[in-house]
């Protein structure tokens, strides 16, 4: 992802914060202390930089997330876990906001403690004393990736957040353990532009959009009825009257018993990322649709060739089942994706419940599949869907399909990061042997599993029906 500097949406965050006139400056020992016990428990990562940008303090879940410690951090050690090619634009953007003395705000990636690189939206503050100098810089980290994780459960204890809250460049709330909101940041009014306590208690649903509502209230009672992190993509009402994408955080804060004893959670302004992101799915649904009309073009080619000249037609119809199966899990994938915003996933099970459609005889299943699910993308639908199809092409050819009694089992099943299917075939004509040589089909088959999903396949001709054997890594079946 290229970070930018955002050319829109709202500014209610990029007004400087200005420490109260009844903060001493002497007493800013016991003020950062406070906002370092504060901010020990927010949902995001944060941490706090000296007026030249220098950082001194990352709050724990920087450090959970990076995998790195304080003194690897201190100055300006962050950036190593930046992306390199990144980094030089980020520095740019940063040292530029620290001569102008002005908010930043740039999305980039950072890199977990597991080696990946995953988008964050990132906002940086300036606090100032009483005569208006900068005294420190305050940044909140937000991730704003596809794929959205579950953060640990804060540990117990009560925070107390007032002038910290206020300062964070993002909206912050709280509830007691029955989750009727009692606090709210003053980010959270700039937002809204709604009158201080009128969103108190059950009150907050109120602005969210009308369609959101229920949705929002659902998610929220299943997290206070089950102590589950909360998190839900939402559109809140805006002060100028529109609604804007809203990334919502909850965690429960826990006493020594774990037993709930707060919620604290963030409201993160992600309109433009959702905007985006619905542009993308939209050229996504245009292509797909592209590429279907382009099987159907192929489709057509191959059955007007195939009518026109018989000698060819066995090998024809062969290509067309070929095409046809590669099309069946496009329009699988594609569907998966579609379920719901952002999901790439689908199933195996429902792939081959597809492909193995054509073979039910007057309404009964010849061949039945059972087991565990497995998901699938793009990535793993189109060498399955070969190798299925395969199978049963052949089995409708010469095994145990090819006679009205034959039936087909194919088991499923996950262990220990490994996909095991097995095809059984019964009831068939009796096997006398493997075959003198190997088709196309079976190449083709060998072809997907081994070589696209670096698995294994293994054929055993009982005179009872043929038995197939398929290994694969279950990671290499989808993308993420």
């Amino acid at each position: 992802m290229t970070g930018q500097l955002s050319d829109g949406g709202p500014d209610y965050w990029r007004d400087p914060i200005t420490l109260p006139d009844a903060i001493d400056p002497a007493a800013s020992a016991d003020l950062n202390s406070e906002l370092v016990n504060a901010a020990n428990y927010l949902p995001t990562l944060c941490w706090i930089a000296y007026a030249d940008g220098s950082i001194f303090w990352y709050n724990k879940r920087w450090h959970d997330y990076c995998g790195t410690t304080a003194a690897e951090m201190a100055g300006w050690g962050w950036q190593s876990v930046h992306d390199p090619l990144q980094l030089p634009i980020v520095l740019e953007k940063w040292t530029e906001a620290i001569r102008l003395g002005e908010p930043f705000e740039m999305t980039f990636p950072l890199r977990g403690s597991d080696g990946i690189f995953r988008p964050f939206l990132t906002r940086i503050v300036p606090i100032r004393d009483a005569s208006n100098a900068i005294v420190r810089w305050f940044g909140v980290n937000t991730e704003v990736g596809a794929q959205v994780r579950a953060e640990r459960a804060l540990e117990a204890s009560e925070a107390k957040y007032d002038v910290l809250t206020d300062a964070m460049p993002q909206m912050v709330w709280s509830t007691p353990p029955d989750g009727l909101t009692d606090y709210y940041n003053a980010r959270w009014y700039d937002f809204t532009g709604v009158s201080p306590g009128s969103t108190d208690g059950e009150g907050w649903n109120t602005v969210f959009h009308p369609d959101d509502q229920a949705y929002a209230w659902e998610r929220w009672q299943h997290s206070i009825t089950t102590g589950e992190d909360y998190e839900i993509e939402y559109r809140l009402r805006h002060h100028t009257g529109g609604y804007r994408w809203v990334l919502g955080r909850g965690l429960p804060v826990r006493d020594e018993a774990g037993v709930i004893t707060r919620w604290i959670g963030t409201c993160t302004d992600i309109d433009e990322t959702k905007r985006i992101a619905q542009q993308n799915e939209l050229l996504s649904r245009e292509l797909s649709h592209r590429i279907g009309n382009i099987f159907a073009v192929v489709s057509g080619l191959i059955s007007l060739t195939a009518s026109r000249d018989a000698a060819s037609r066995p090998a024809l119809s062969d290509l067309l089942g070929r095409v046809s199966a590669l099309s069946r899990a496009h329009r699988h994938a594609r569907l998966s994706s579609s379920r719901r915003e952002g999901a790439i996933e689908g199933s195996m099970r429902g792939l081959l419940s597809n492909l193995f459609s054509p073979y039910s005889a007057a309404g009964e299943e010849r061949v039945t599949i059972s087991g565990d699910d497995v998901v699938l993308d793009d990535r793993g639908s189109t060498p399955i869907a070969m190798v299925f199809h395969e199978l049963a092409t052949n089995s409708a050819k010469y095994g145990a399909l090819s006679i009205a009694n034959g039936r087909v089992n194919v088991t499923i099943a996950r262990k220990d990061g490994k996909v095991n299917v097995a095809w059984t075939e019964f009831g068939g004509p009796v096997v006398t042997g493997s075959p003198l040589r190997e088709g196309f089909g079976t190449e083709l088959a060998d072809l997907s599993i081994r070589r696209q999903l670096g698995g294994t396949i293994t054929k055993d001709w009982d005179p009872a029906g043929l038995k197939v054997a398929i290994a694969i890594d279950e990671a290499r079946l989808h993308r993420d």
